[in-house]
């Protein structure tokens, strides 16, 4: 009987009821601080998906130009929000003509936002997935146009600031509510919101600060702690900026292999994915040249610099003072930091932007600057830390974060470390309430595949997990992750499968059959 109300009630679909306001009255609604600029049927069929690619950071390849994608018929809500008298957020809000699922969407942008998400992003929906999915959606610029790793537009505009960190989310889910409400004739049984990288920022942000907003939350590849991960930049670019320290890109292949070497089987199991990174210890003088050997190998500085990747910011005492990046986490996926000049690019930009360019990465120091950087208020504002998620838990909010442990971008640690903190303070009891933490072996940021063969998706599947646990009260354990024969076509046929399993667990063979299929395994404390 449970599993049939389940079905009931994950496919319940709301028709656009008579006497609801029609979309093109949606003009004339007047909320606070909100213009309706435009609100416009957009029939079904083709759609043109605005091109996103002036909004795109260097060396990232994804699709470049305006795309068509097939949509039902939506009613089109496009406005602005002003809560401040420096705040200029743009917003839109996609309401399904037909067949609306009851459900809200509101789906996160990454890096320095600036853009609407139209589109999938790294595993992460836009607008034109949830809509297709029969969700009421929506999805800002958080406050500004620019491309996602230019923070220009904070500097010297403390409430624009305001307005990236969480002030724009929150705005536009309070705006989206009221329009689905006056479209609909009814509030959305269900709202969730997704979002991945500062999307995931943007997720935890809405738990801590706006614990009304959303039922179910999914947070991926969140960067916990900005000063920490600052820190962690700045120790990277300059390990790296010293003579004879750089390490060419096509010398990444051969690192990770030796990483993958030495801590593949830390989990019992030589399958070619690192899945319990924290007990590896790798040491980059394997990697070192002996006698006339050149290829293949690194010089004594390129060994320096790896060390630090791996070791973390010290201070002069010799004191950790930052996390650091885990092994595995060195290809060059998705500007991560081991990618050539990719550490003094990421630190400068946000440095520049979001803190006025107080700091030089150049001339960083680690113990002066790393304490001030720290204890700064706008990375304080910034930094979704906040433990205490008692507000959310108690009104039955469900929360999902996920983080790959190669992610070479935001410290999969980090997000250990808040997890571990929400426990400390809340209880273990309390947390498995209400949150799941899932640490994904070899997956880099934000979704994309780190290291070779690891099932890393559907990310769909966790989404589907945390509608189960909001909406029928199946708490989730185990989620089965699937890597495709050519990846990201099911068509193609499934690779493996694997469990991945709430943090602190990991997958642990069974020690008999295929490796490849997931029912060899189970989920374990080790």
């Amino acid at each position: 009987m449970k599993k049939v109300f389940v079905s009931v009630l994950l496919s319940i679909v709301v028709a656009h009821p008579a006497g609801a306001a029609t979309c093109d009255t949606l003009r004339a609604l007047k909320l606070a601080n909100v213009v309706i600029r435009a609100a416009e049927i957009v029939g079904a069929g083709e759609f043109v998906v605005p091109d996103a690619s002036q909004y795109l950071p260097p060396g990232v390849t994804r699709p470049p130009t305006a795309t068509s994608r097939t949509l039902p018929a939506f009613c089109r809500v496009q406005g602005t929000t002003r809560p401040s008298n420096d705040s200029n957020i743009e917003f839109e809000v996609w309401l399904p003509m037909s067949a609306w699922n009851g459900r809200y969407l509101g789906v996160g942008v990454g890096g320095a936002g600036g853009r609407i998400s139209y589109e999938v992003d790294l595993n992460t929906p836009g607008l034109v997935d949830a809509l297709k999915d029969g969700f009421a959606t929506s999805a800002t610029d958080t406050g500004h146009r620019g491309r996602g790793d230019d923070y220009s537009f904070g500097r010297g505009h403390p409430e624009q600031r305001i307005d990236y960190y969480y002030r724009a989310i929150h705005e536009t889910a309070v705006t989206a509510k009221a329009v689905i409400r006056a479209f609909y004739g009814t509030s959305p049984k269900y709202s969730y919101f997704w979002g991945n990288s500062n999307g995931g920022n943007q997720a935890l942000m809405e738990v801590q600060r706006y614990p009304t907003d959303y039922d179910g939350v999914l947070a991926t590849s969140p960067d916990v702690d900005r000063a920490d991960t600052y820190t962690a930049w700045a120790w990277i670019a300059q390990a790296f900026a010293a003579d004879g320290s750089q390490i060419p890109q096509n010398m990444l292949p051969t690192i990770q292999a030796a990483v993958i070497r030495t801590c593949d089987a830390v989990d019992g199991l030589k399958d070619g994915i690192i899945s319990d990174p924290m007990n590896c210890r790798f040491d980059p003088d394997v990697l070192l040249c002996r006698d006339s050997d050149v290829n293949g190998c690194l010089t004594r500085p390129q060994v320096v610099a790896l060390k630090k990747y791996y070791d973390g910011p010290r201070n002069s005492k010799g004191e950790h003072i930052a996390s650091s990046f885990p092994p595995g986490a060195e290809a060059c996926v998705d500007l991560s930091m081991t990618c050539p000049g990719s550490a003094a690019r990421r630190a400068s930009n946000p440095i520049d932007g979001l803190l006025d360019g107080r700091w030089n990465i150049q001339t960083f120091n680690f113990d002066r600057d790393a304490q001030a950087l720290a204890q700064d208020p706008d990375l304080k504002l910034g930094s979704p830390t906040n433990p205490n998620l008692k507000q959310f838990m108690d009104r039955g909010g469900k929360l999902i974060i996920e983080h790959g442990w190669s992610d070479g971008t935001a410290l999969p640690i980090r997000t250990v470390k808040y997890f571990d903190s929400v426990v400390s303070t809340m209880g273990q009891k309390a947390v498995d309430s209400f949150l799941r933490l899932y640490m994904i072996p070899g997956m880099a940021h934000s979704g994309a595949p780190g290291l070779p063969d690891v099932p890393v998706g559907p990310t769909r599947n966790r989404f589907r997990a945390l509608q189960r646990w909001v909406e029928a009260g199946q708490a989730p354990g185990s989620i089965l992750a699937i890597r495709y024969k050519v990846d990201g076509n099911p068509a193609s046929g499934v690779a493996r499968t694997r469990p991945l399993c709430p943090y602190p667990e990991i997958a642990v063979y069974k020690g008999s059959g295929s490796v490849d299929d997931g029912k060899n395994f189970s989920c374990k404390v080790r």
